[in-house]
Parts: structure tokens; sequence; C-alpha cells
């Protein structure tokens, strides 16, 4: 969209009617010693200089591509990106688009977020998904919003497994500060070794949402139907937080009985980025398409019958409802949905089912060989997909420390959340990790056992 600026008429006009007579007055407010300090700045550098300065600021930085081994996940995955995802998302076409009120001249953006959207509704096993949030602690957040408004503010509890990622806990916590909620099972000191059927109990005719992850921050996975039928049995509703890798092998939570699935799509053709920006999924079942947040497009046909994509149920929005509406957090990662749609479709059904089989594989002999070394062990004996809890005879950051100085970084050290587990790291391992880089692992962490 070009800008287009106020001619100096509308300008003046503008002035005049705020009350004065120039632009200069309009910082008559501010102390004159206080308008235009000397700063302490250097000298400007020309573009040879400047460039040469930021590459040398870049080359401290060490990276996961070149310098560096990493078994760190904790809902930040390094996965292969195809270098297709990078280059359509570099289109000026799509790079600057804005958001697409105006269907007319949108029609690319639209039908790119209604692509999205049918490959995010499939993978879940859900009926419609939105056109993204910020993040998948975000979307998570949303799913408490829906709840809360499906139940019109009667509902006041939600139950919230500890297993859920302690980040999208704690965003959660803060978004419904001043709802008046009660919130049970988040509670990083109970029996993580129970299974969901733990949260039962605290399920009642009060409960408006229980919230679970699958596979759970441990990584392990769980079926969880009979606990989604114990909570529709109270007339809860329930979320699903889910690896997107995850769900290409394993039972969708549609297929459990889930009413909302949400989740980070950073997995899917999206960098680590130094933490962000992300991509949070949003899906749920079509009798609560009115109480979703967030943009939805839908494919319609145009005057002349031709197919067509506009922004749908637009009155639900904070540009319509403002006040009234669910949420006033819709904006959408629409690059980023773009990059997840690419990534889905370059890979197809058979790409995407071998990058989780290569995930799952070569986690389960990373396990396997660690839990031989003399200290080391599994924590957990459920079934996991591409991470798992290893138990370590020093504290966790004394041996992320000896991996570092090994050029590998560690695991996701768990006593920073959950107080039992203050010896144990969290292990992610994806194809990008080879059996090379897992023996050197092994051999790092032999050491520690051996110091």
């Amino acid at each position: 969209m070009t800008y287009i600026p106020i001619s100096p008429k509308e300008r003046d006009e503008m002035l005049k009617i705020i009350g004065v007579g120039t632009l200069d007055e309009l910082f008559d407010a501010v102390p004159k010693k206080h308008r235009f300090p000397k700063l302490n700045l250097p000298q400007a550098l020309s573009e040879m200089e400047a460039l040469a300065l930021l590459g040398e600021l870049a080359a401290g930085n060490e990276n996961v591509r070149e310098h560096m081994i990493s078994f760190l996940g904790a809902g930040a995955y390094n996965h292969y990106i195809p270098a297709v995802v990078d280059h359509i998302l570099r289109r000026g076409e799509f790079y600057t688009a804005y958001t697409p009120y105006q269907p007319e001249i949108s029609q690319g953006t639209l039908q790119s977020i209604f692509e999205y959207q049918s490959l995010m509704a499939n993978l879940t096993g859900m009926e419609v998904s939105n056109a993204s949030h910020y993040d998948g602690a975000t979307a998570a957040a949303e799913a408490v919003s829906l709840a809360h408004a499906q139940f019109r503010g009667k509902r006041k509890k939600i139950v919230m497994s500890p297993t859920v990622n302690p980040q999208y806990r704690a965003v959660i916590r803060t978004y419904t500060q001043g709802m008046g909620l009660e919130e049970a099972g988040d509670d990083p000191t109970a029996d993580l070794e129970a299974g969901p059927e733990f949260l039962t109990q605290f399920i009642d005719d009060n409960t408006s949402l229980v919230i679970v992850q699958y596979p759970d921050f441990f990584g392990r996975i769980y079926d969880y139907a009979k606990l989604i039928d114990a909570a529709h049995a109270k007339g809860a509703l329930v979320c699903v937080v889910a690896n997107p890798t995850a769900l290409i092998m394993l039972k969708t939570p549609g297929e459990m009985g889930a009413d909302i699935v949400v989740g980070d799509a950073q997995p899917f053709g999206i960098p680590l980025w130094y933490g962000g920006p992300y991509l949070g999924f949003f899906t749920t079942k079509k009798s609560f398409v009115h109480k979703m947040a967030g943009r939805l497009v839908g494919e319609t046909v145009d005057a002349r019958g031709q197919r067509a994509y506009v922004l749908t149920l637009t009155a639900r929005e904070q540009h319509i409802k403002r006040e009234r509406a669910t949420s006033n957090i819709c904006t959408n990662q629409g690059l980023l949905a773009l990059a997840s749609a690419v990534y889905m479709s370059v890979l197809g059904k058979s790409g995407l089912q071998e990058v989780a089989e290569l995930c799952y594989q070569k986690a389960h002999y990373a396990a396997a060989e660690l839990s031989k070394i003399d200290g080391f062990g599994l924590c957990f004996s459920e079934p996991f997909f591409h991470e798992f809890v290893l138990c370590c005879p020093k504290p966790a950051g004394e041996v992320n420390q000896h991996l570092l100085e090994n050029g590998i970084i560690g695991g996701y050290d768990l006593g920073e959340d959950y107080p039992a587990l203050k010896d144990h790291l969290l292990i992610a391992v994806t194809e990008m990790n080879s059996r090379e880089e897992i023996d050197t692992l092994l051999e790092a962490l032999k050491e520690v056992s051996h110091d």
C-alpha cells in the first residue's frame, strides 16, 4: 500500500484545529535546553564501512548452522528449511503485503492464508483454523479467552497441566489477570510422573477449559481421549497444545475429541532466530468459530463466478467490535504463516513423514546410548517423540557448560521450572542431528561422568 502524505493545506488545517500556527510550536512545551541536545556520537560511516562493521559484529555470534551442535528444544527446534521457503517469502508481493482488508487487490495473500488454514486444520484433525497468532503461547492464552466467552464468563475455573510449556503457562496467567478465573493443576511441585488422569480430580461443573500438551513438555506421549471424555462429561472444553512435527506421526488431537488445538508452527519452515518471531497456530471446531480470535479467510465466488478469497466473520474483530470483541489480539503472522504453508507444500505428505521418522529414530538412538553412561539415565519410561529427560550426575548448568566448551549446545535445564528436576536436562533431537553429532554428545558426557 502506497503511503500518501498530507498536503500543506491539510497540515495547516490540522494545526489550526489544535490551536498552533506552526509545527515548531508543537514543541513549545519542551524546554529549549532539551530540544536539540548535543549527542556524543561517532562520525558517520560510509555504506562500505558500516557493512564491514556490522559483519564484524555478526561474526561474534555462533550459530547452529556453522559453529555449534544443538540438542536444545523446549519449544523451538532446529529443522532443515528448504531454500524455496525463503525465496518465496522475499518476493515483494508477500514481503510488503498489508493486512488484506481489500480482497480486490489481495487475492494472493488471502489465498496463501487460506491454504495455510486448510493445512493446519488437516494436520490437527480439526474443522477450522484462523490465520495465526503471534506465537504458540499467545494462541494457548486465546484458547482460554474462547472458553471464557463460550460460557459467557459463568464458568470460572481452568485446569492446566503442569507439563504444559512453562512459558505458555506464564503467558496464560498474564492473560487471565483481572478475569476472576481460578486456576487448578498448574503446580510445578506436583507429581510429574502422574499421567493425564491426575487432572481429572480438578475438573468440575465450574470448569471452562482443560489444557494439556501433546507430546508434553518432557516429550512424553499420552492418549488424552479418556481425560477429554471426563472433561466433556462435566461440560468443559479441552485445549491441546501440540508439536506440529509430532502430529505427522501421532494420532491427531481431533481424533481424541479435542475442542481446540494450538501450538507453535516454528518447526515448519521458521529458523530459530534468537527466539522469534514465531508463528502460533489455532484450530478448533466450527461450532466455536464465532468465539475464535484472529482473522479467518474464506473461499467464495465473485460476481463472475470465479473462485475468490475474503476475510470472513470480520464482525468479531477488534476493528469492528472493539471493547466487545472476544480478543483484541487479532494481528496474524501472515508472512510466517506463508513460510509454514510453503514448507508443508514443498515437503508433501511423504517428506513430512520422513522428517518425523528421522526425528523419532535419532532421538531414540540418542536416548538408548546416553542412558548407558555411568551416572546418566532416562527419567521417564513413557513413550516419547523427539525429546526426553536425562538425569545427570552433576548440576545441569555444569553439564551444559562442559558441553558448550566442546561446541555443543546442551539441553534445557528443567530445574529452572521444576524443583524436583534439579539435575535434569531436556534433550531434543531432530533430523538435523547426525549420528556423528550424537556420538560427539556421548563422548562429551562420558567425560562429565568420569570427572
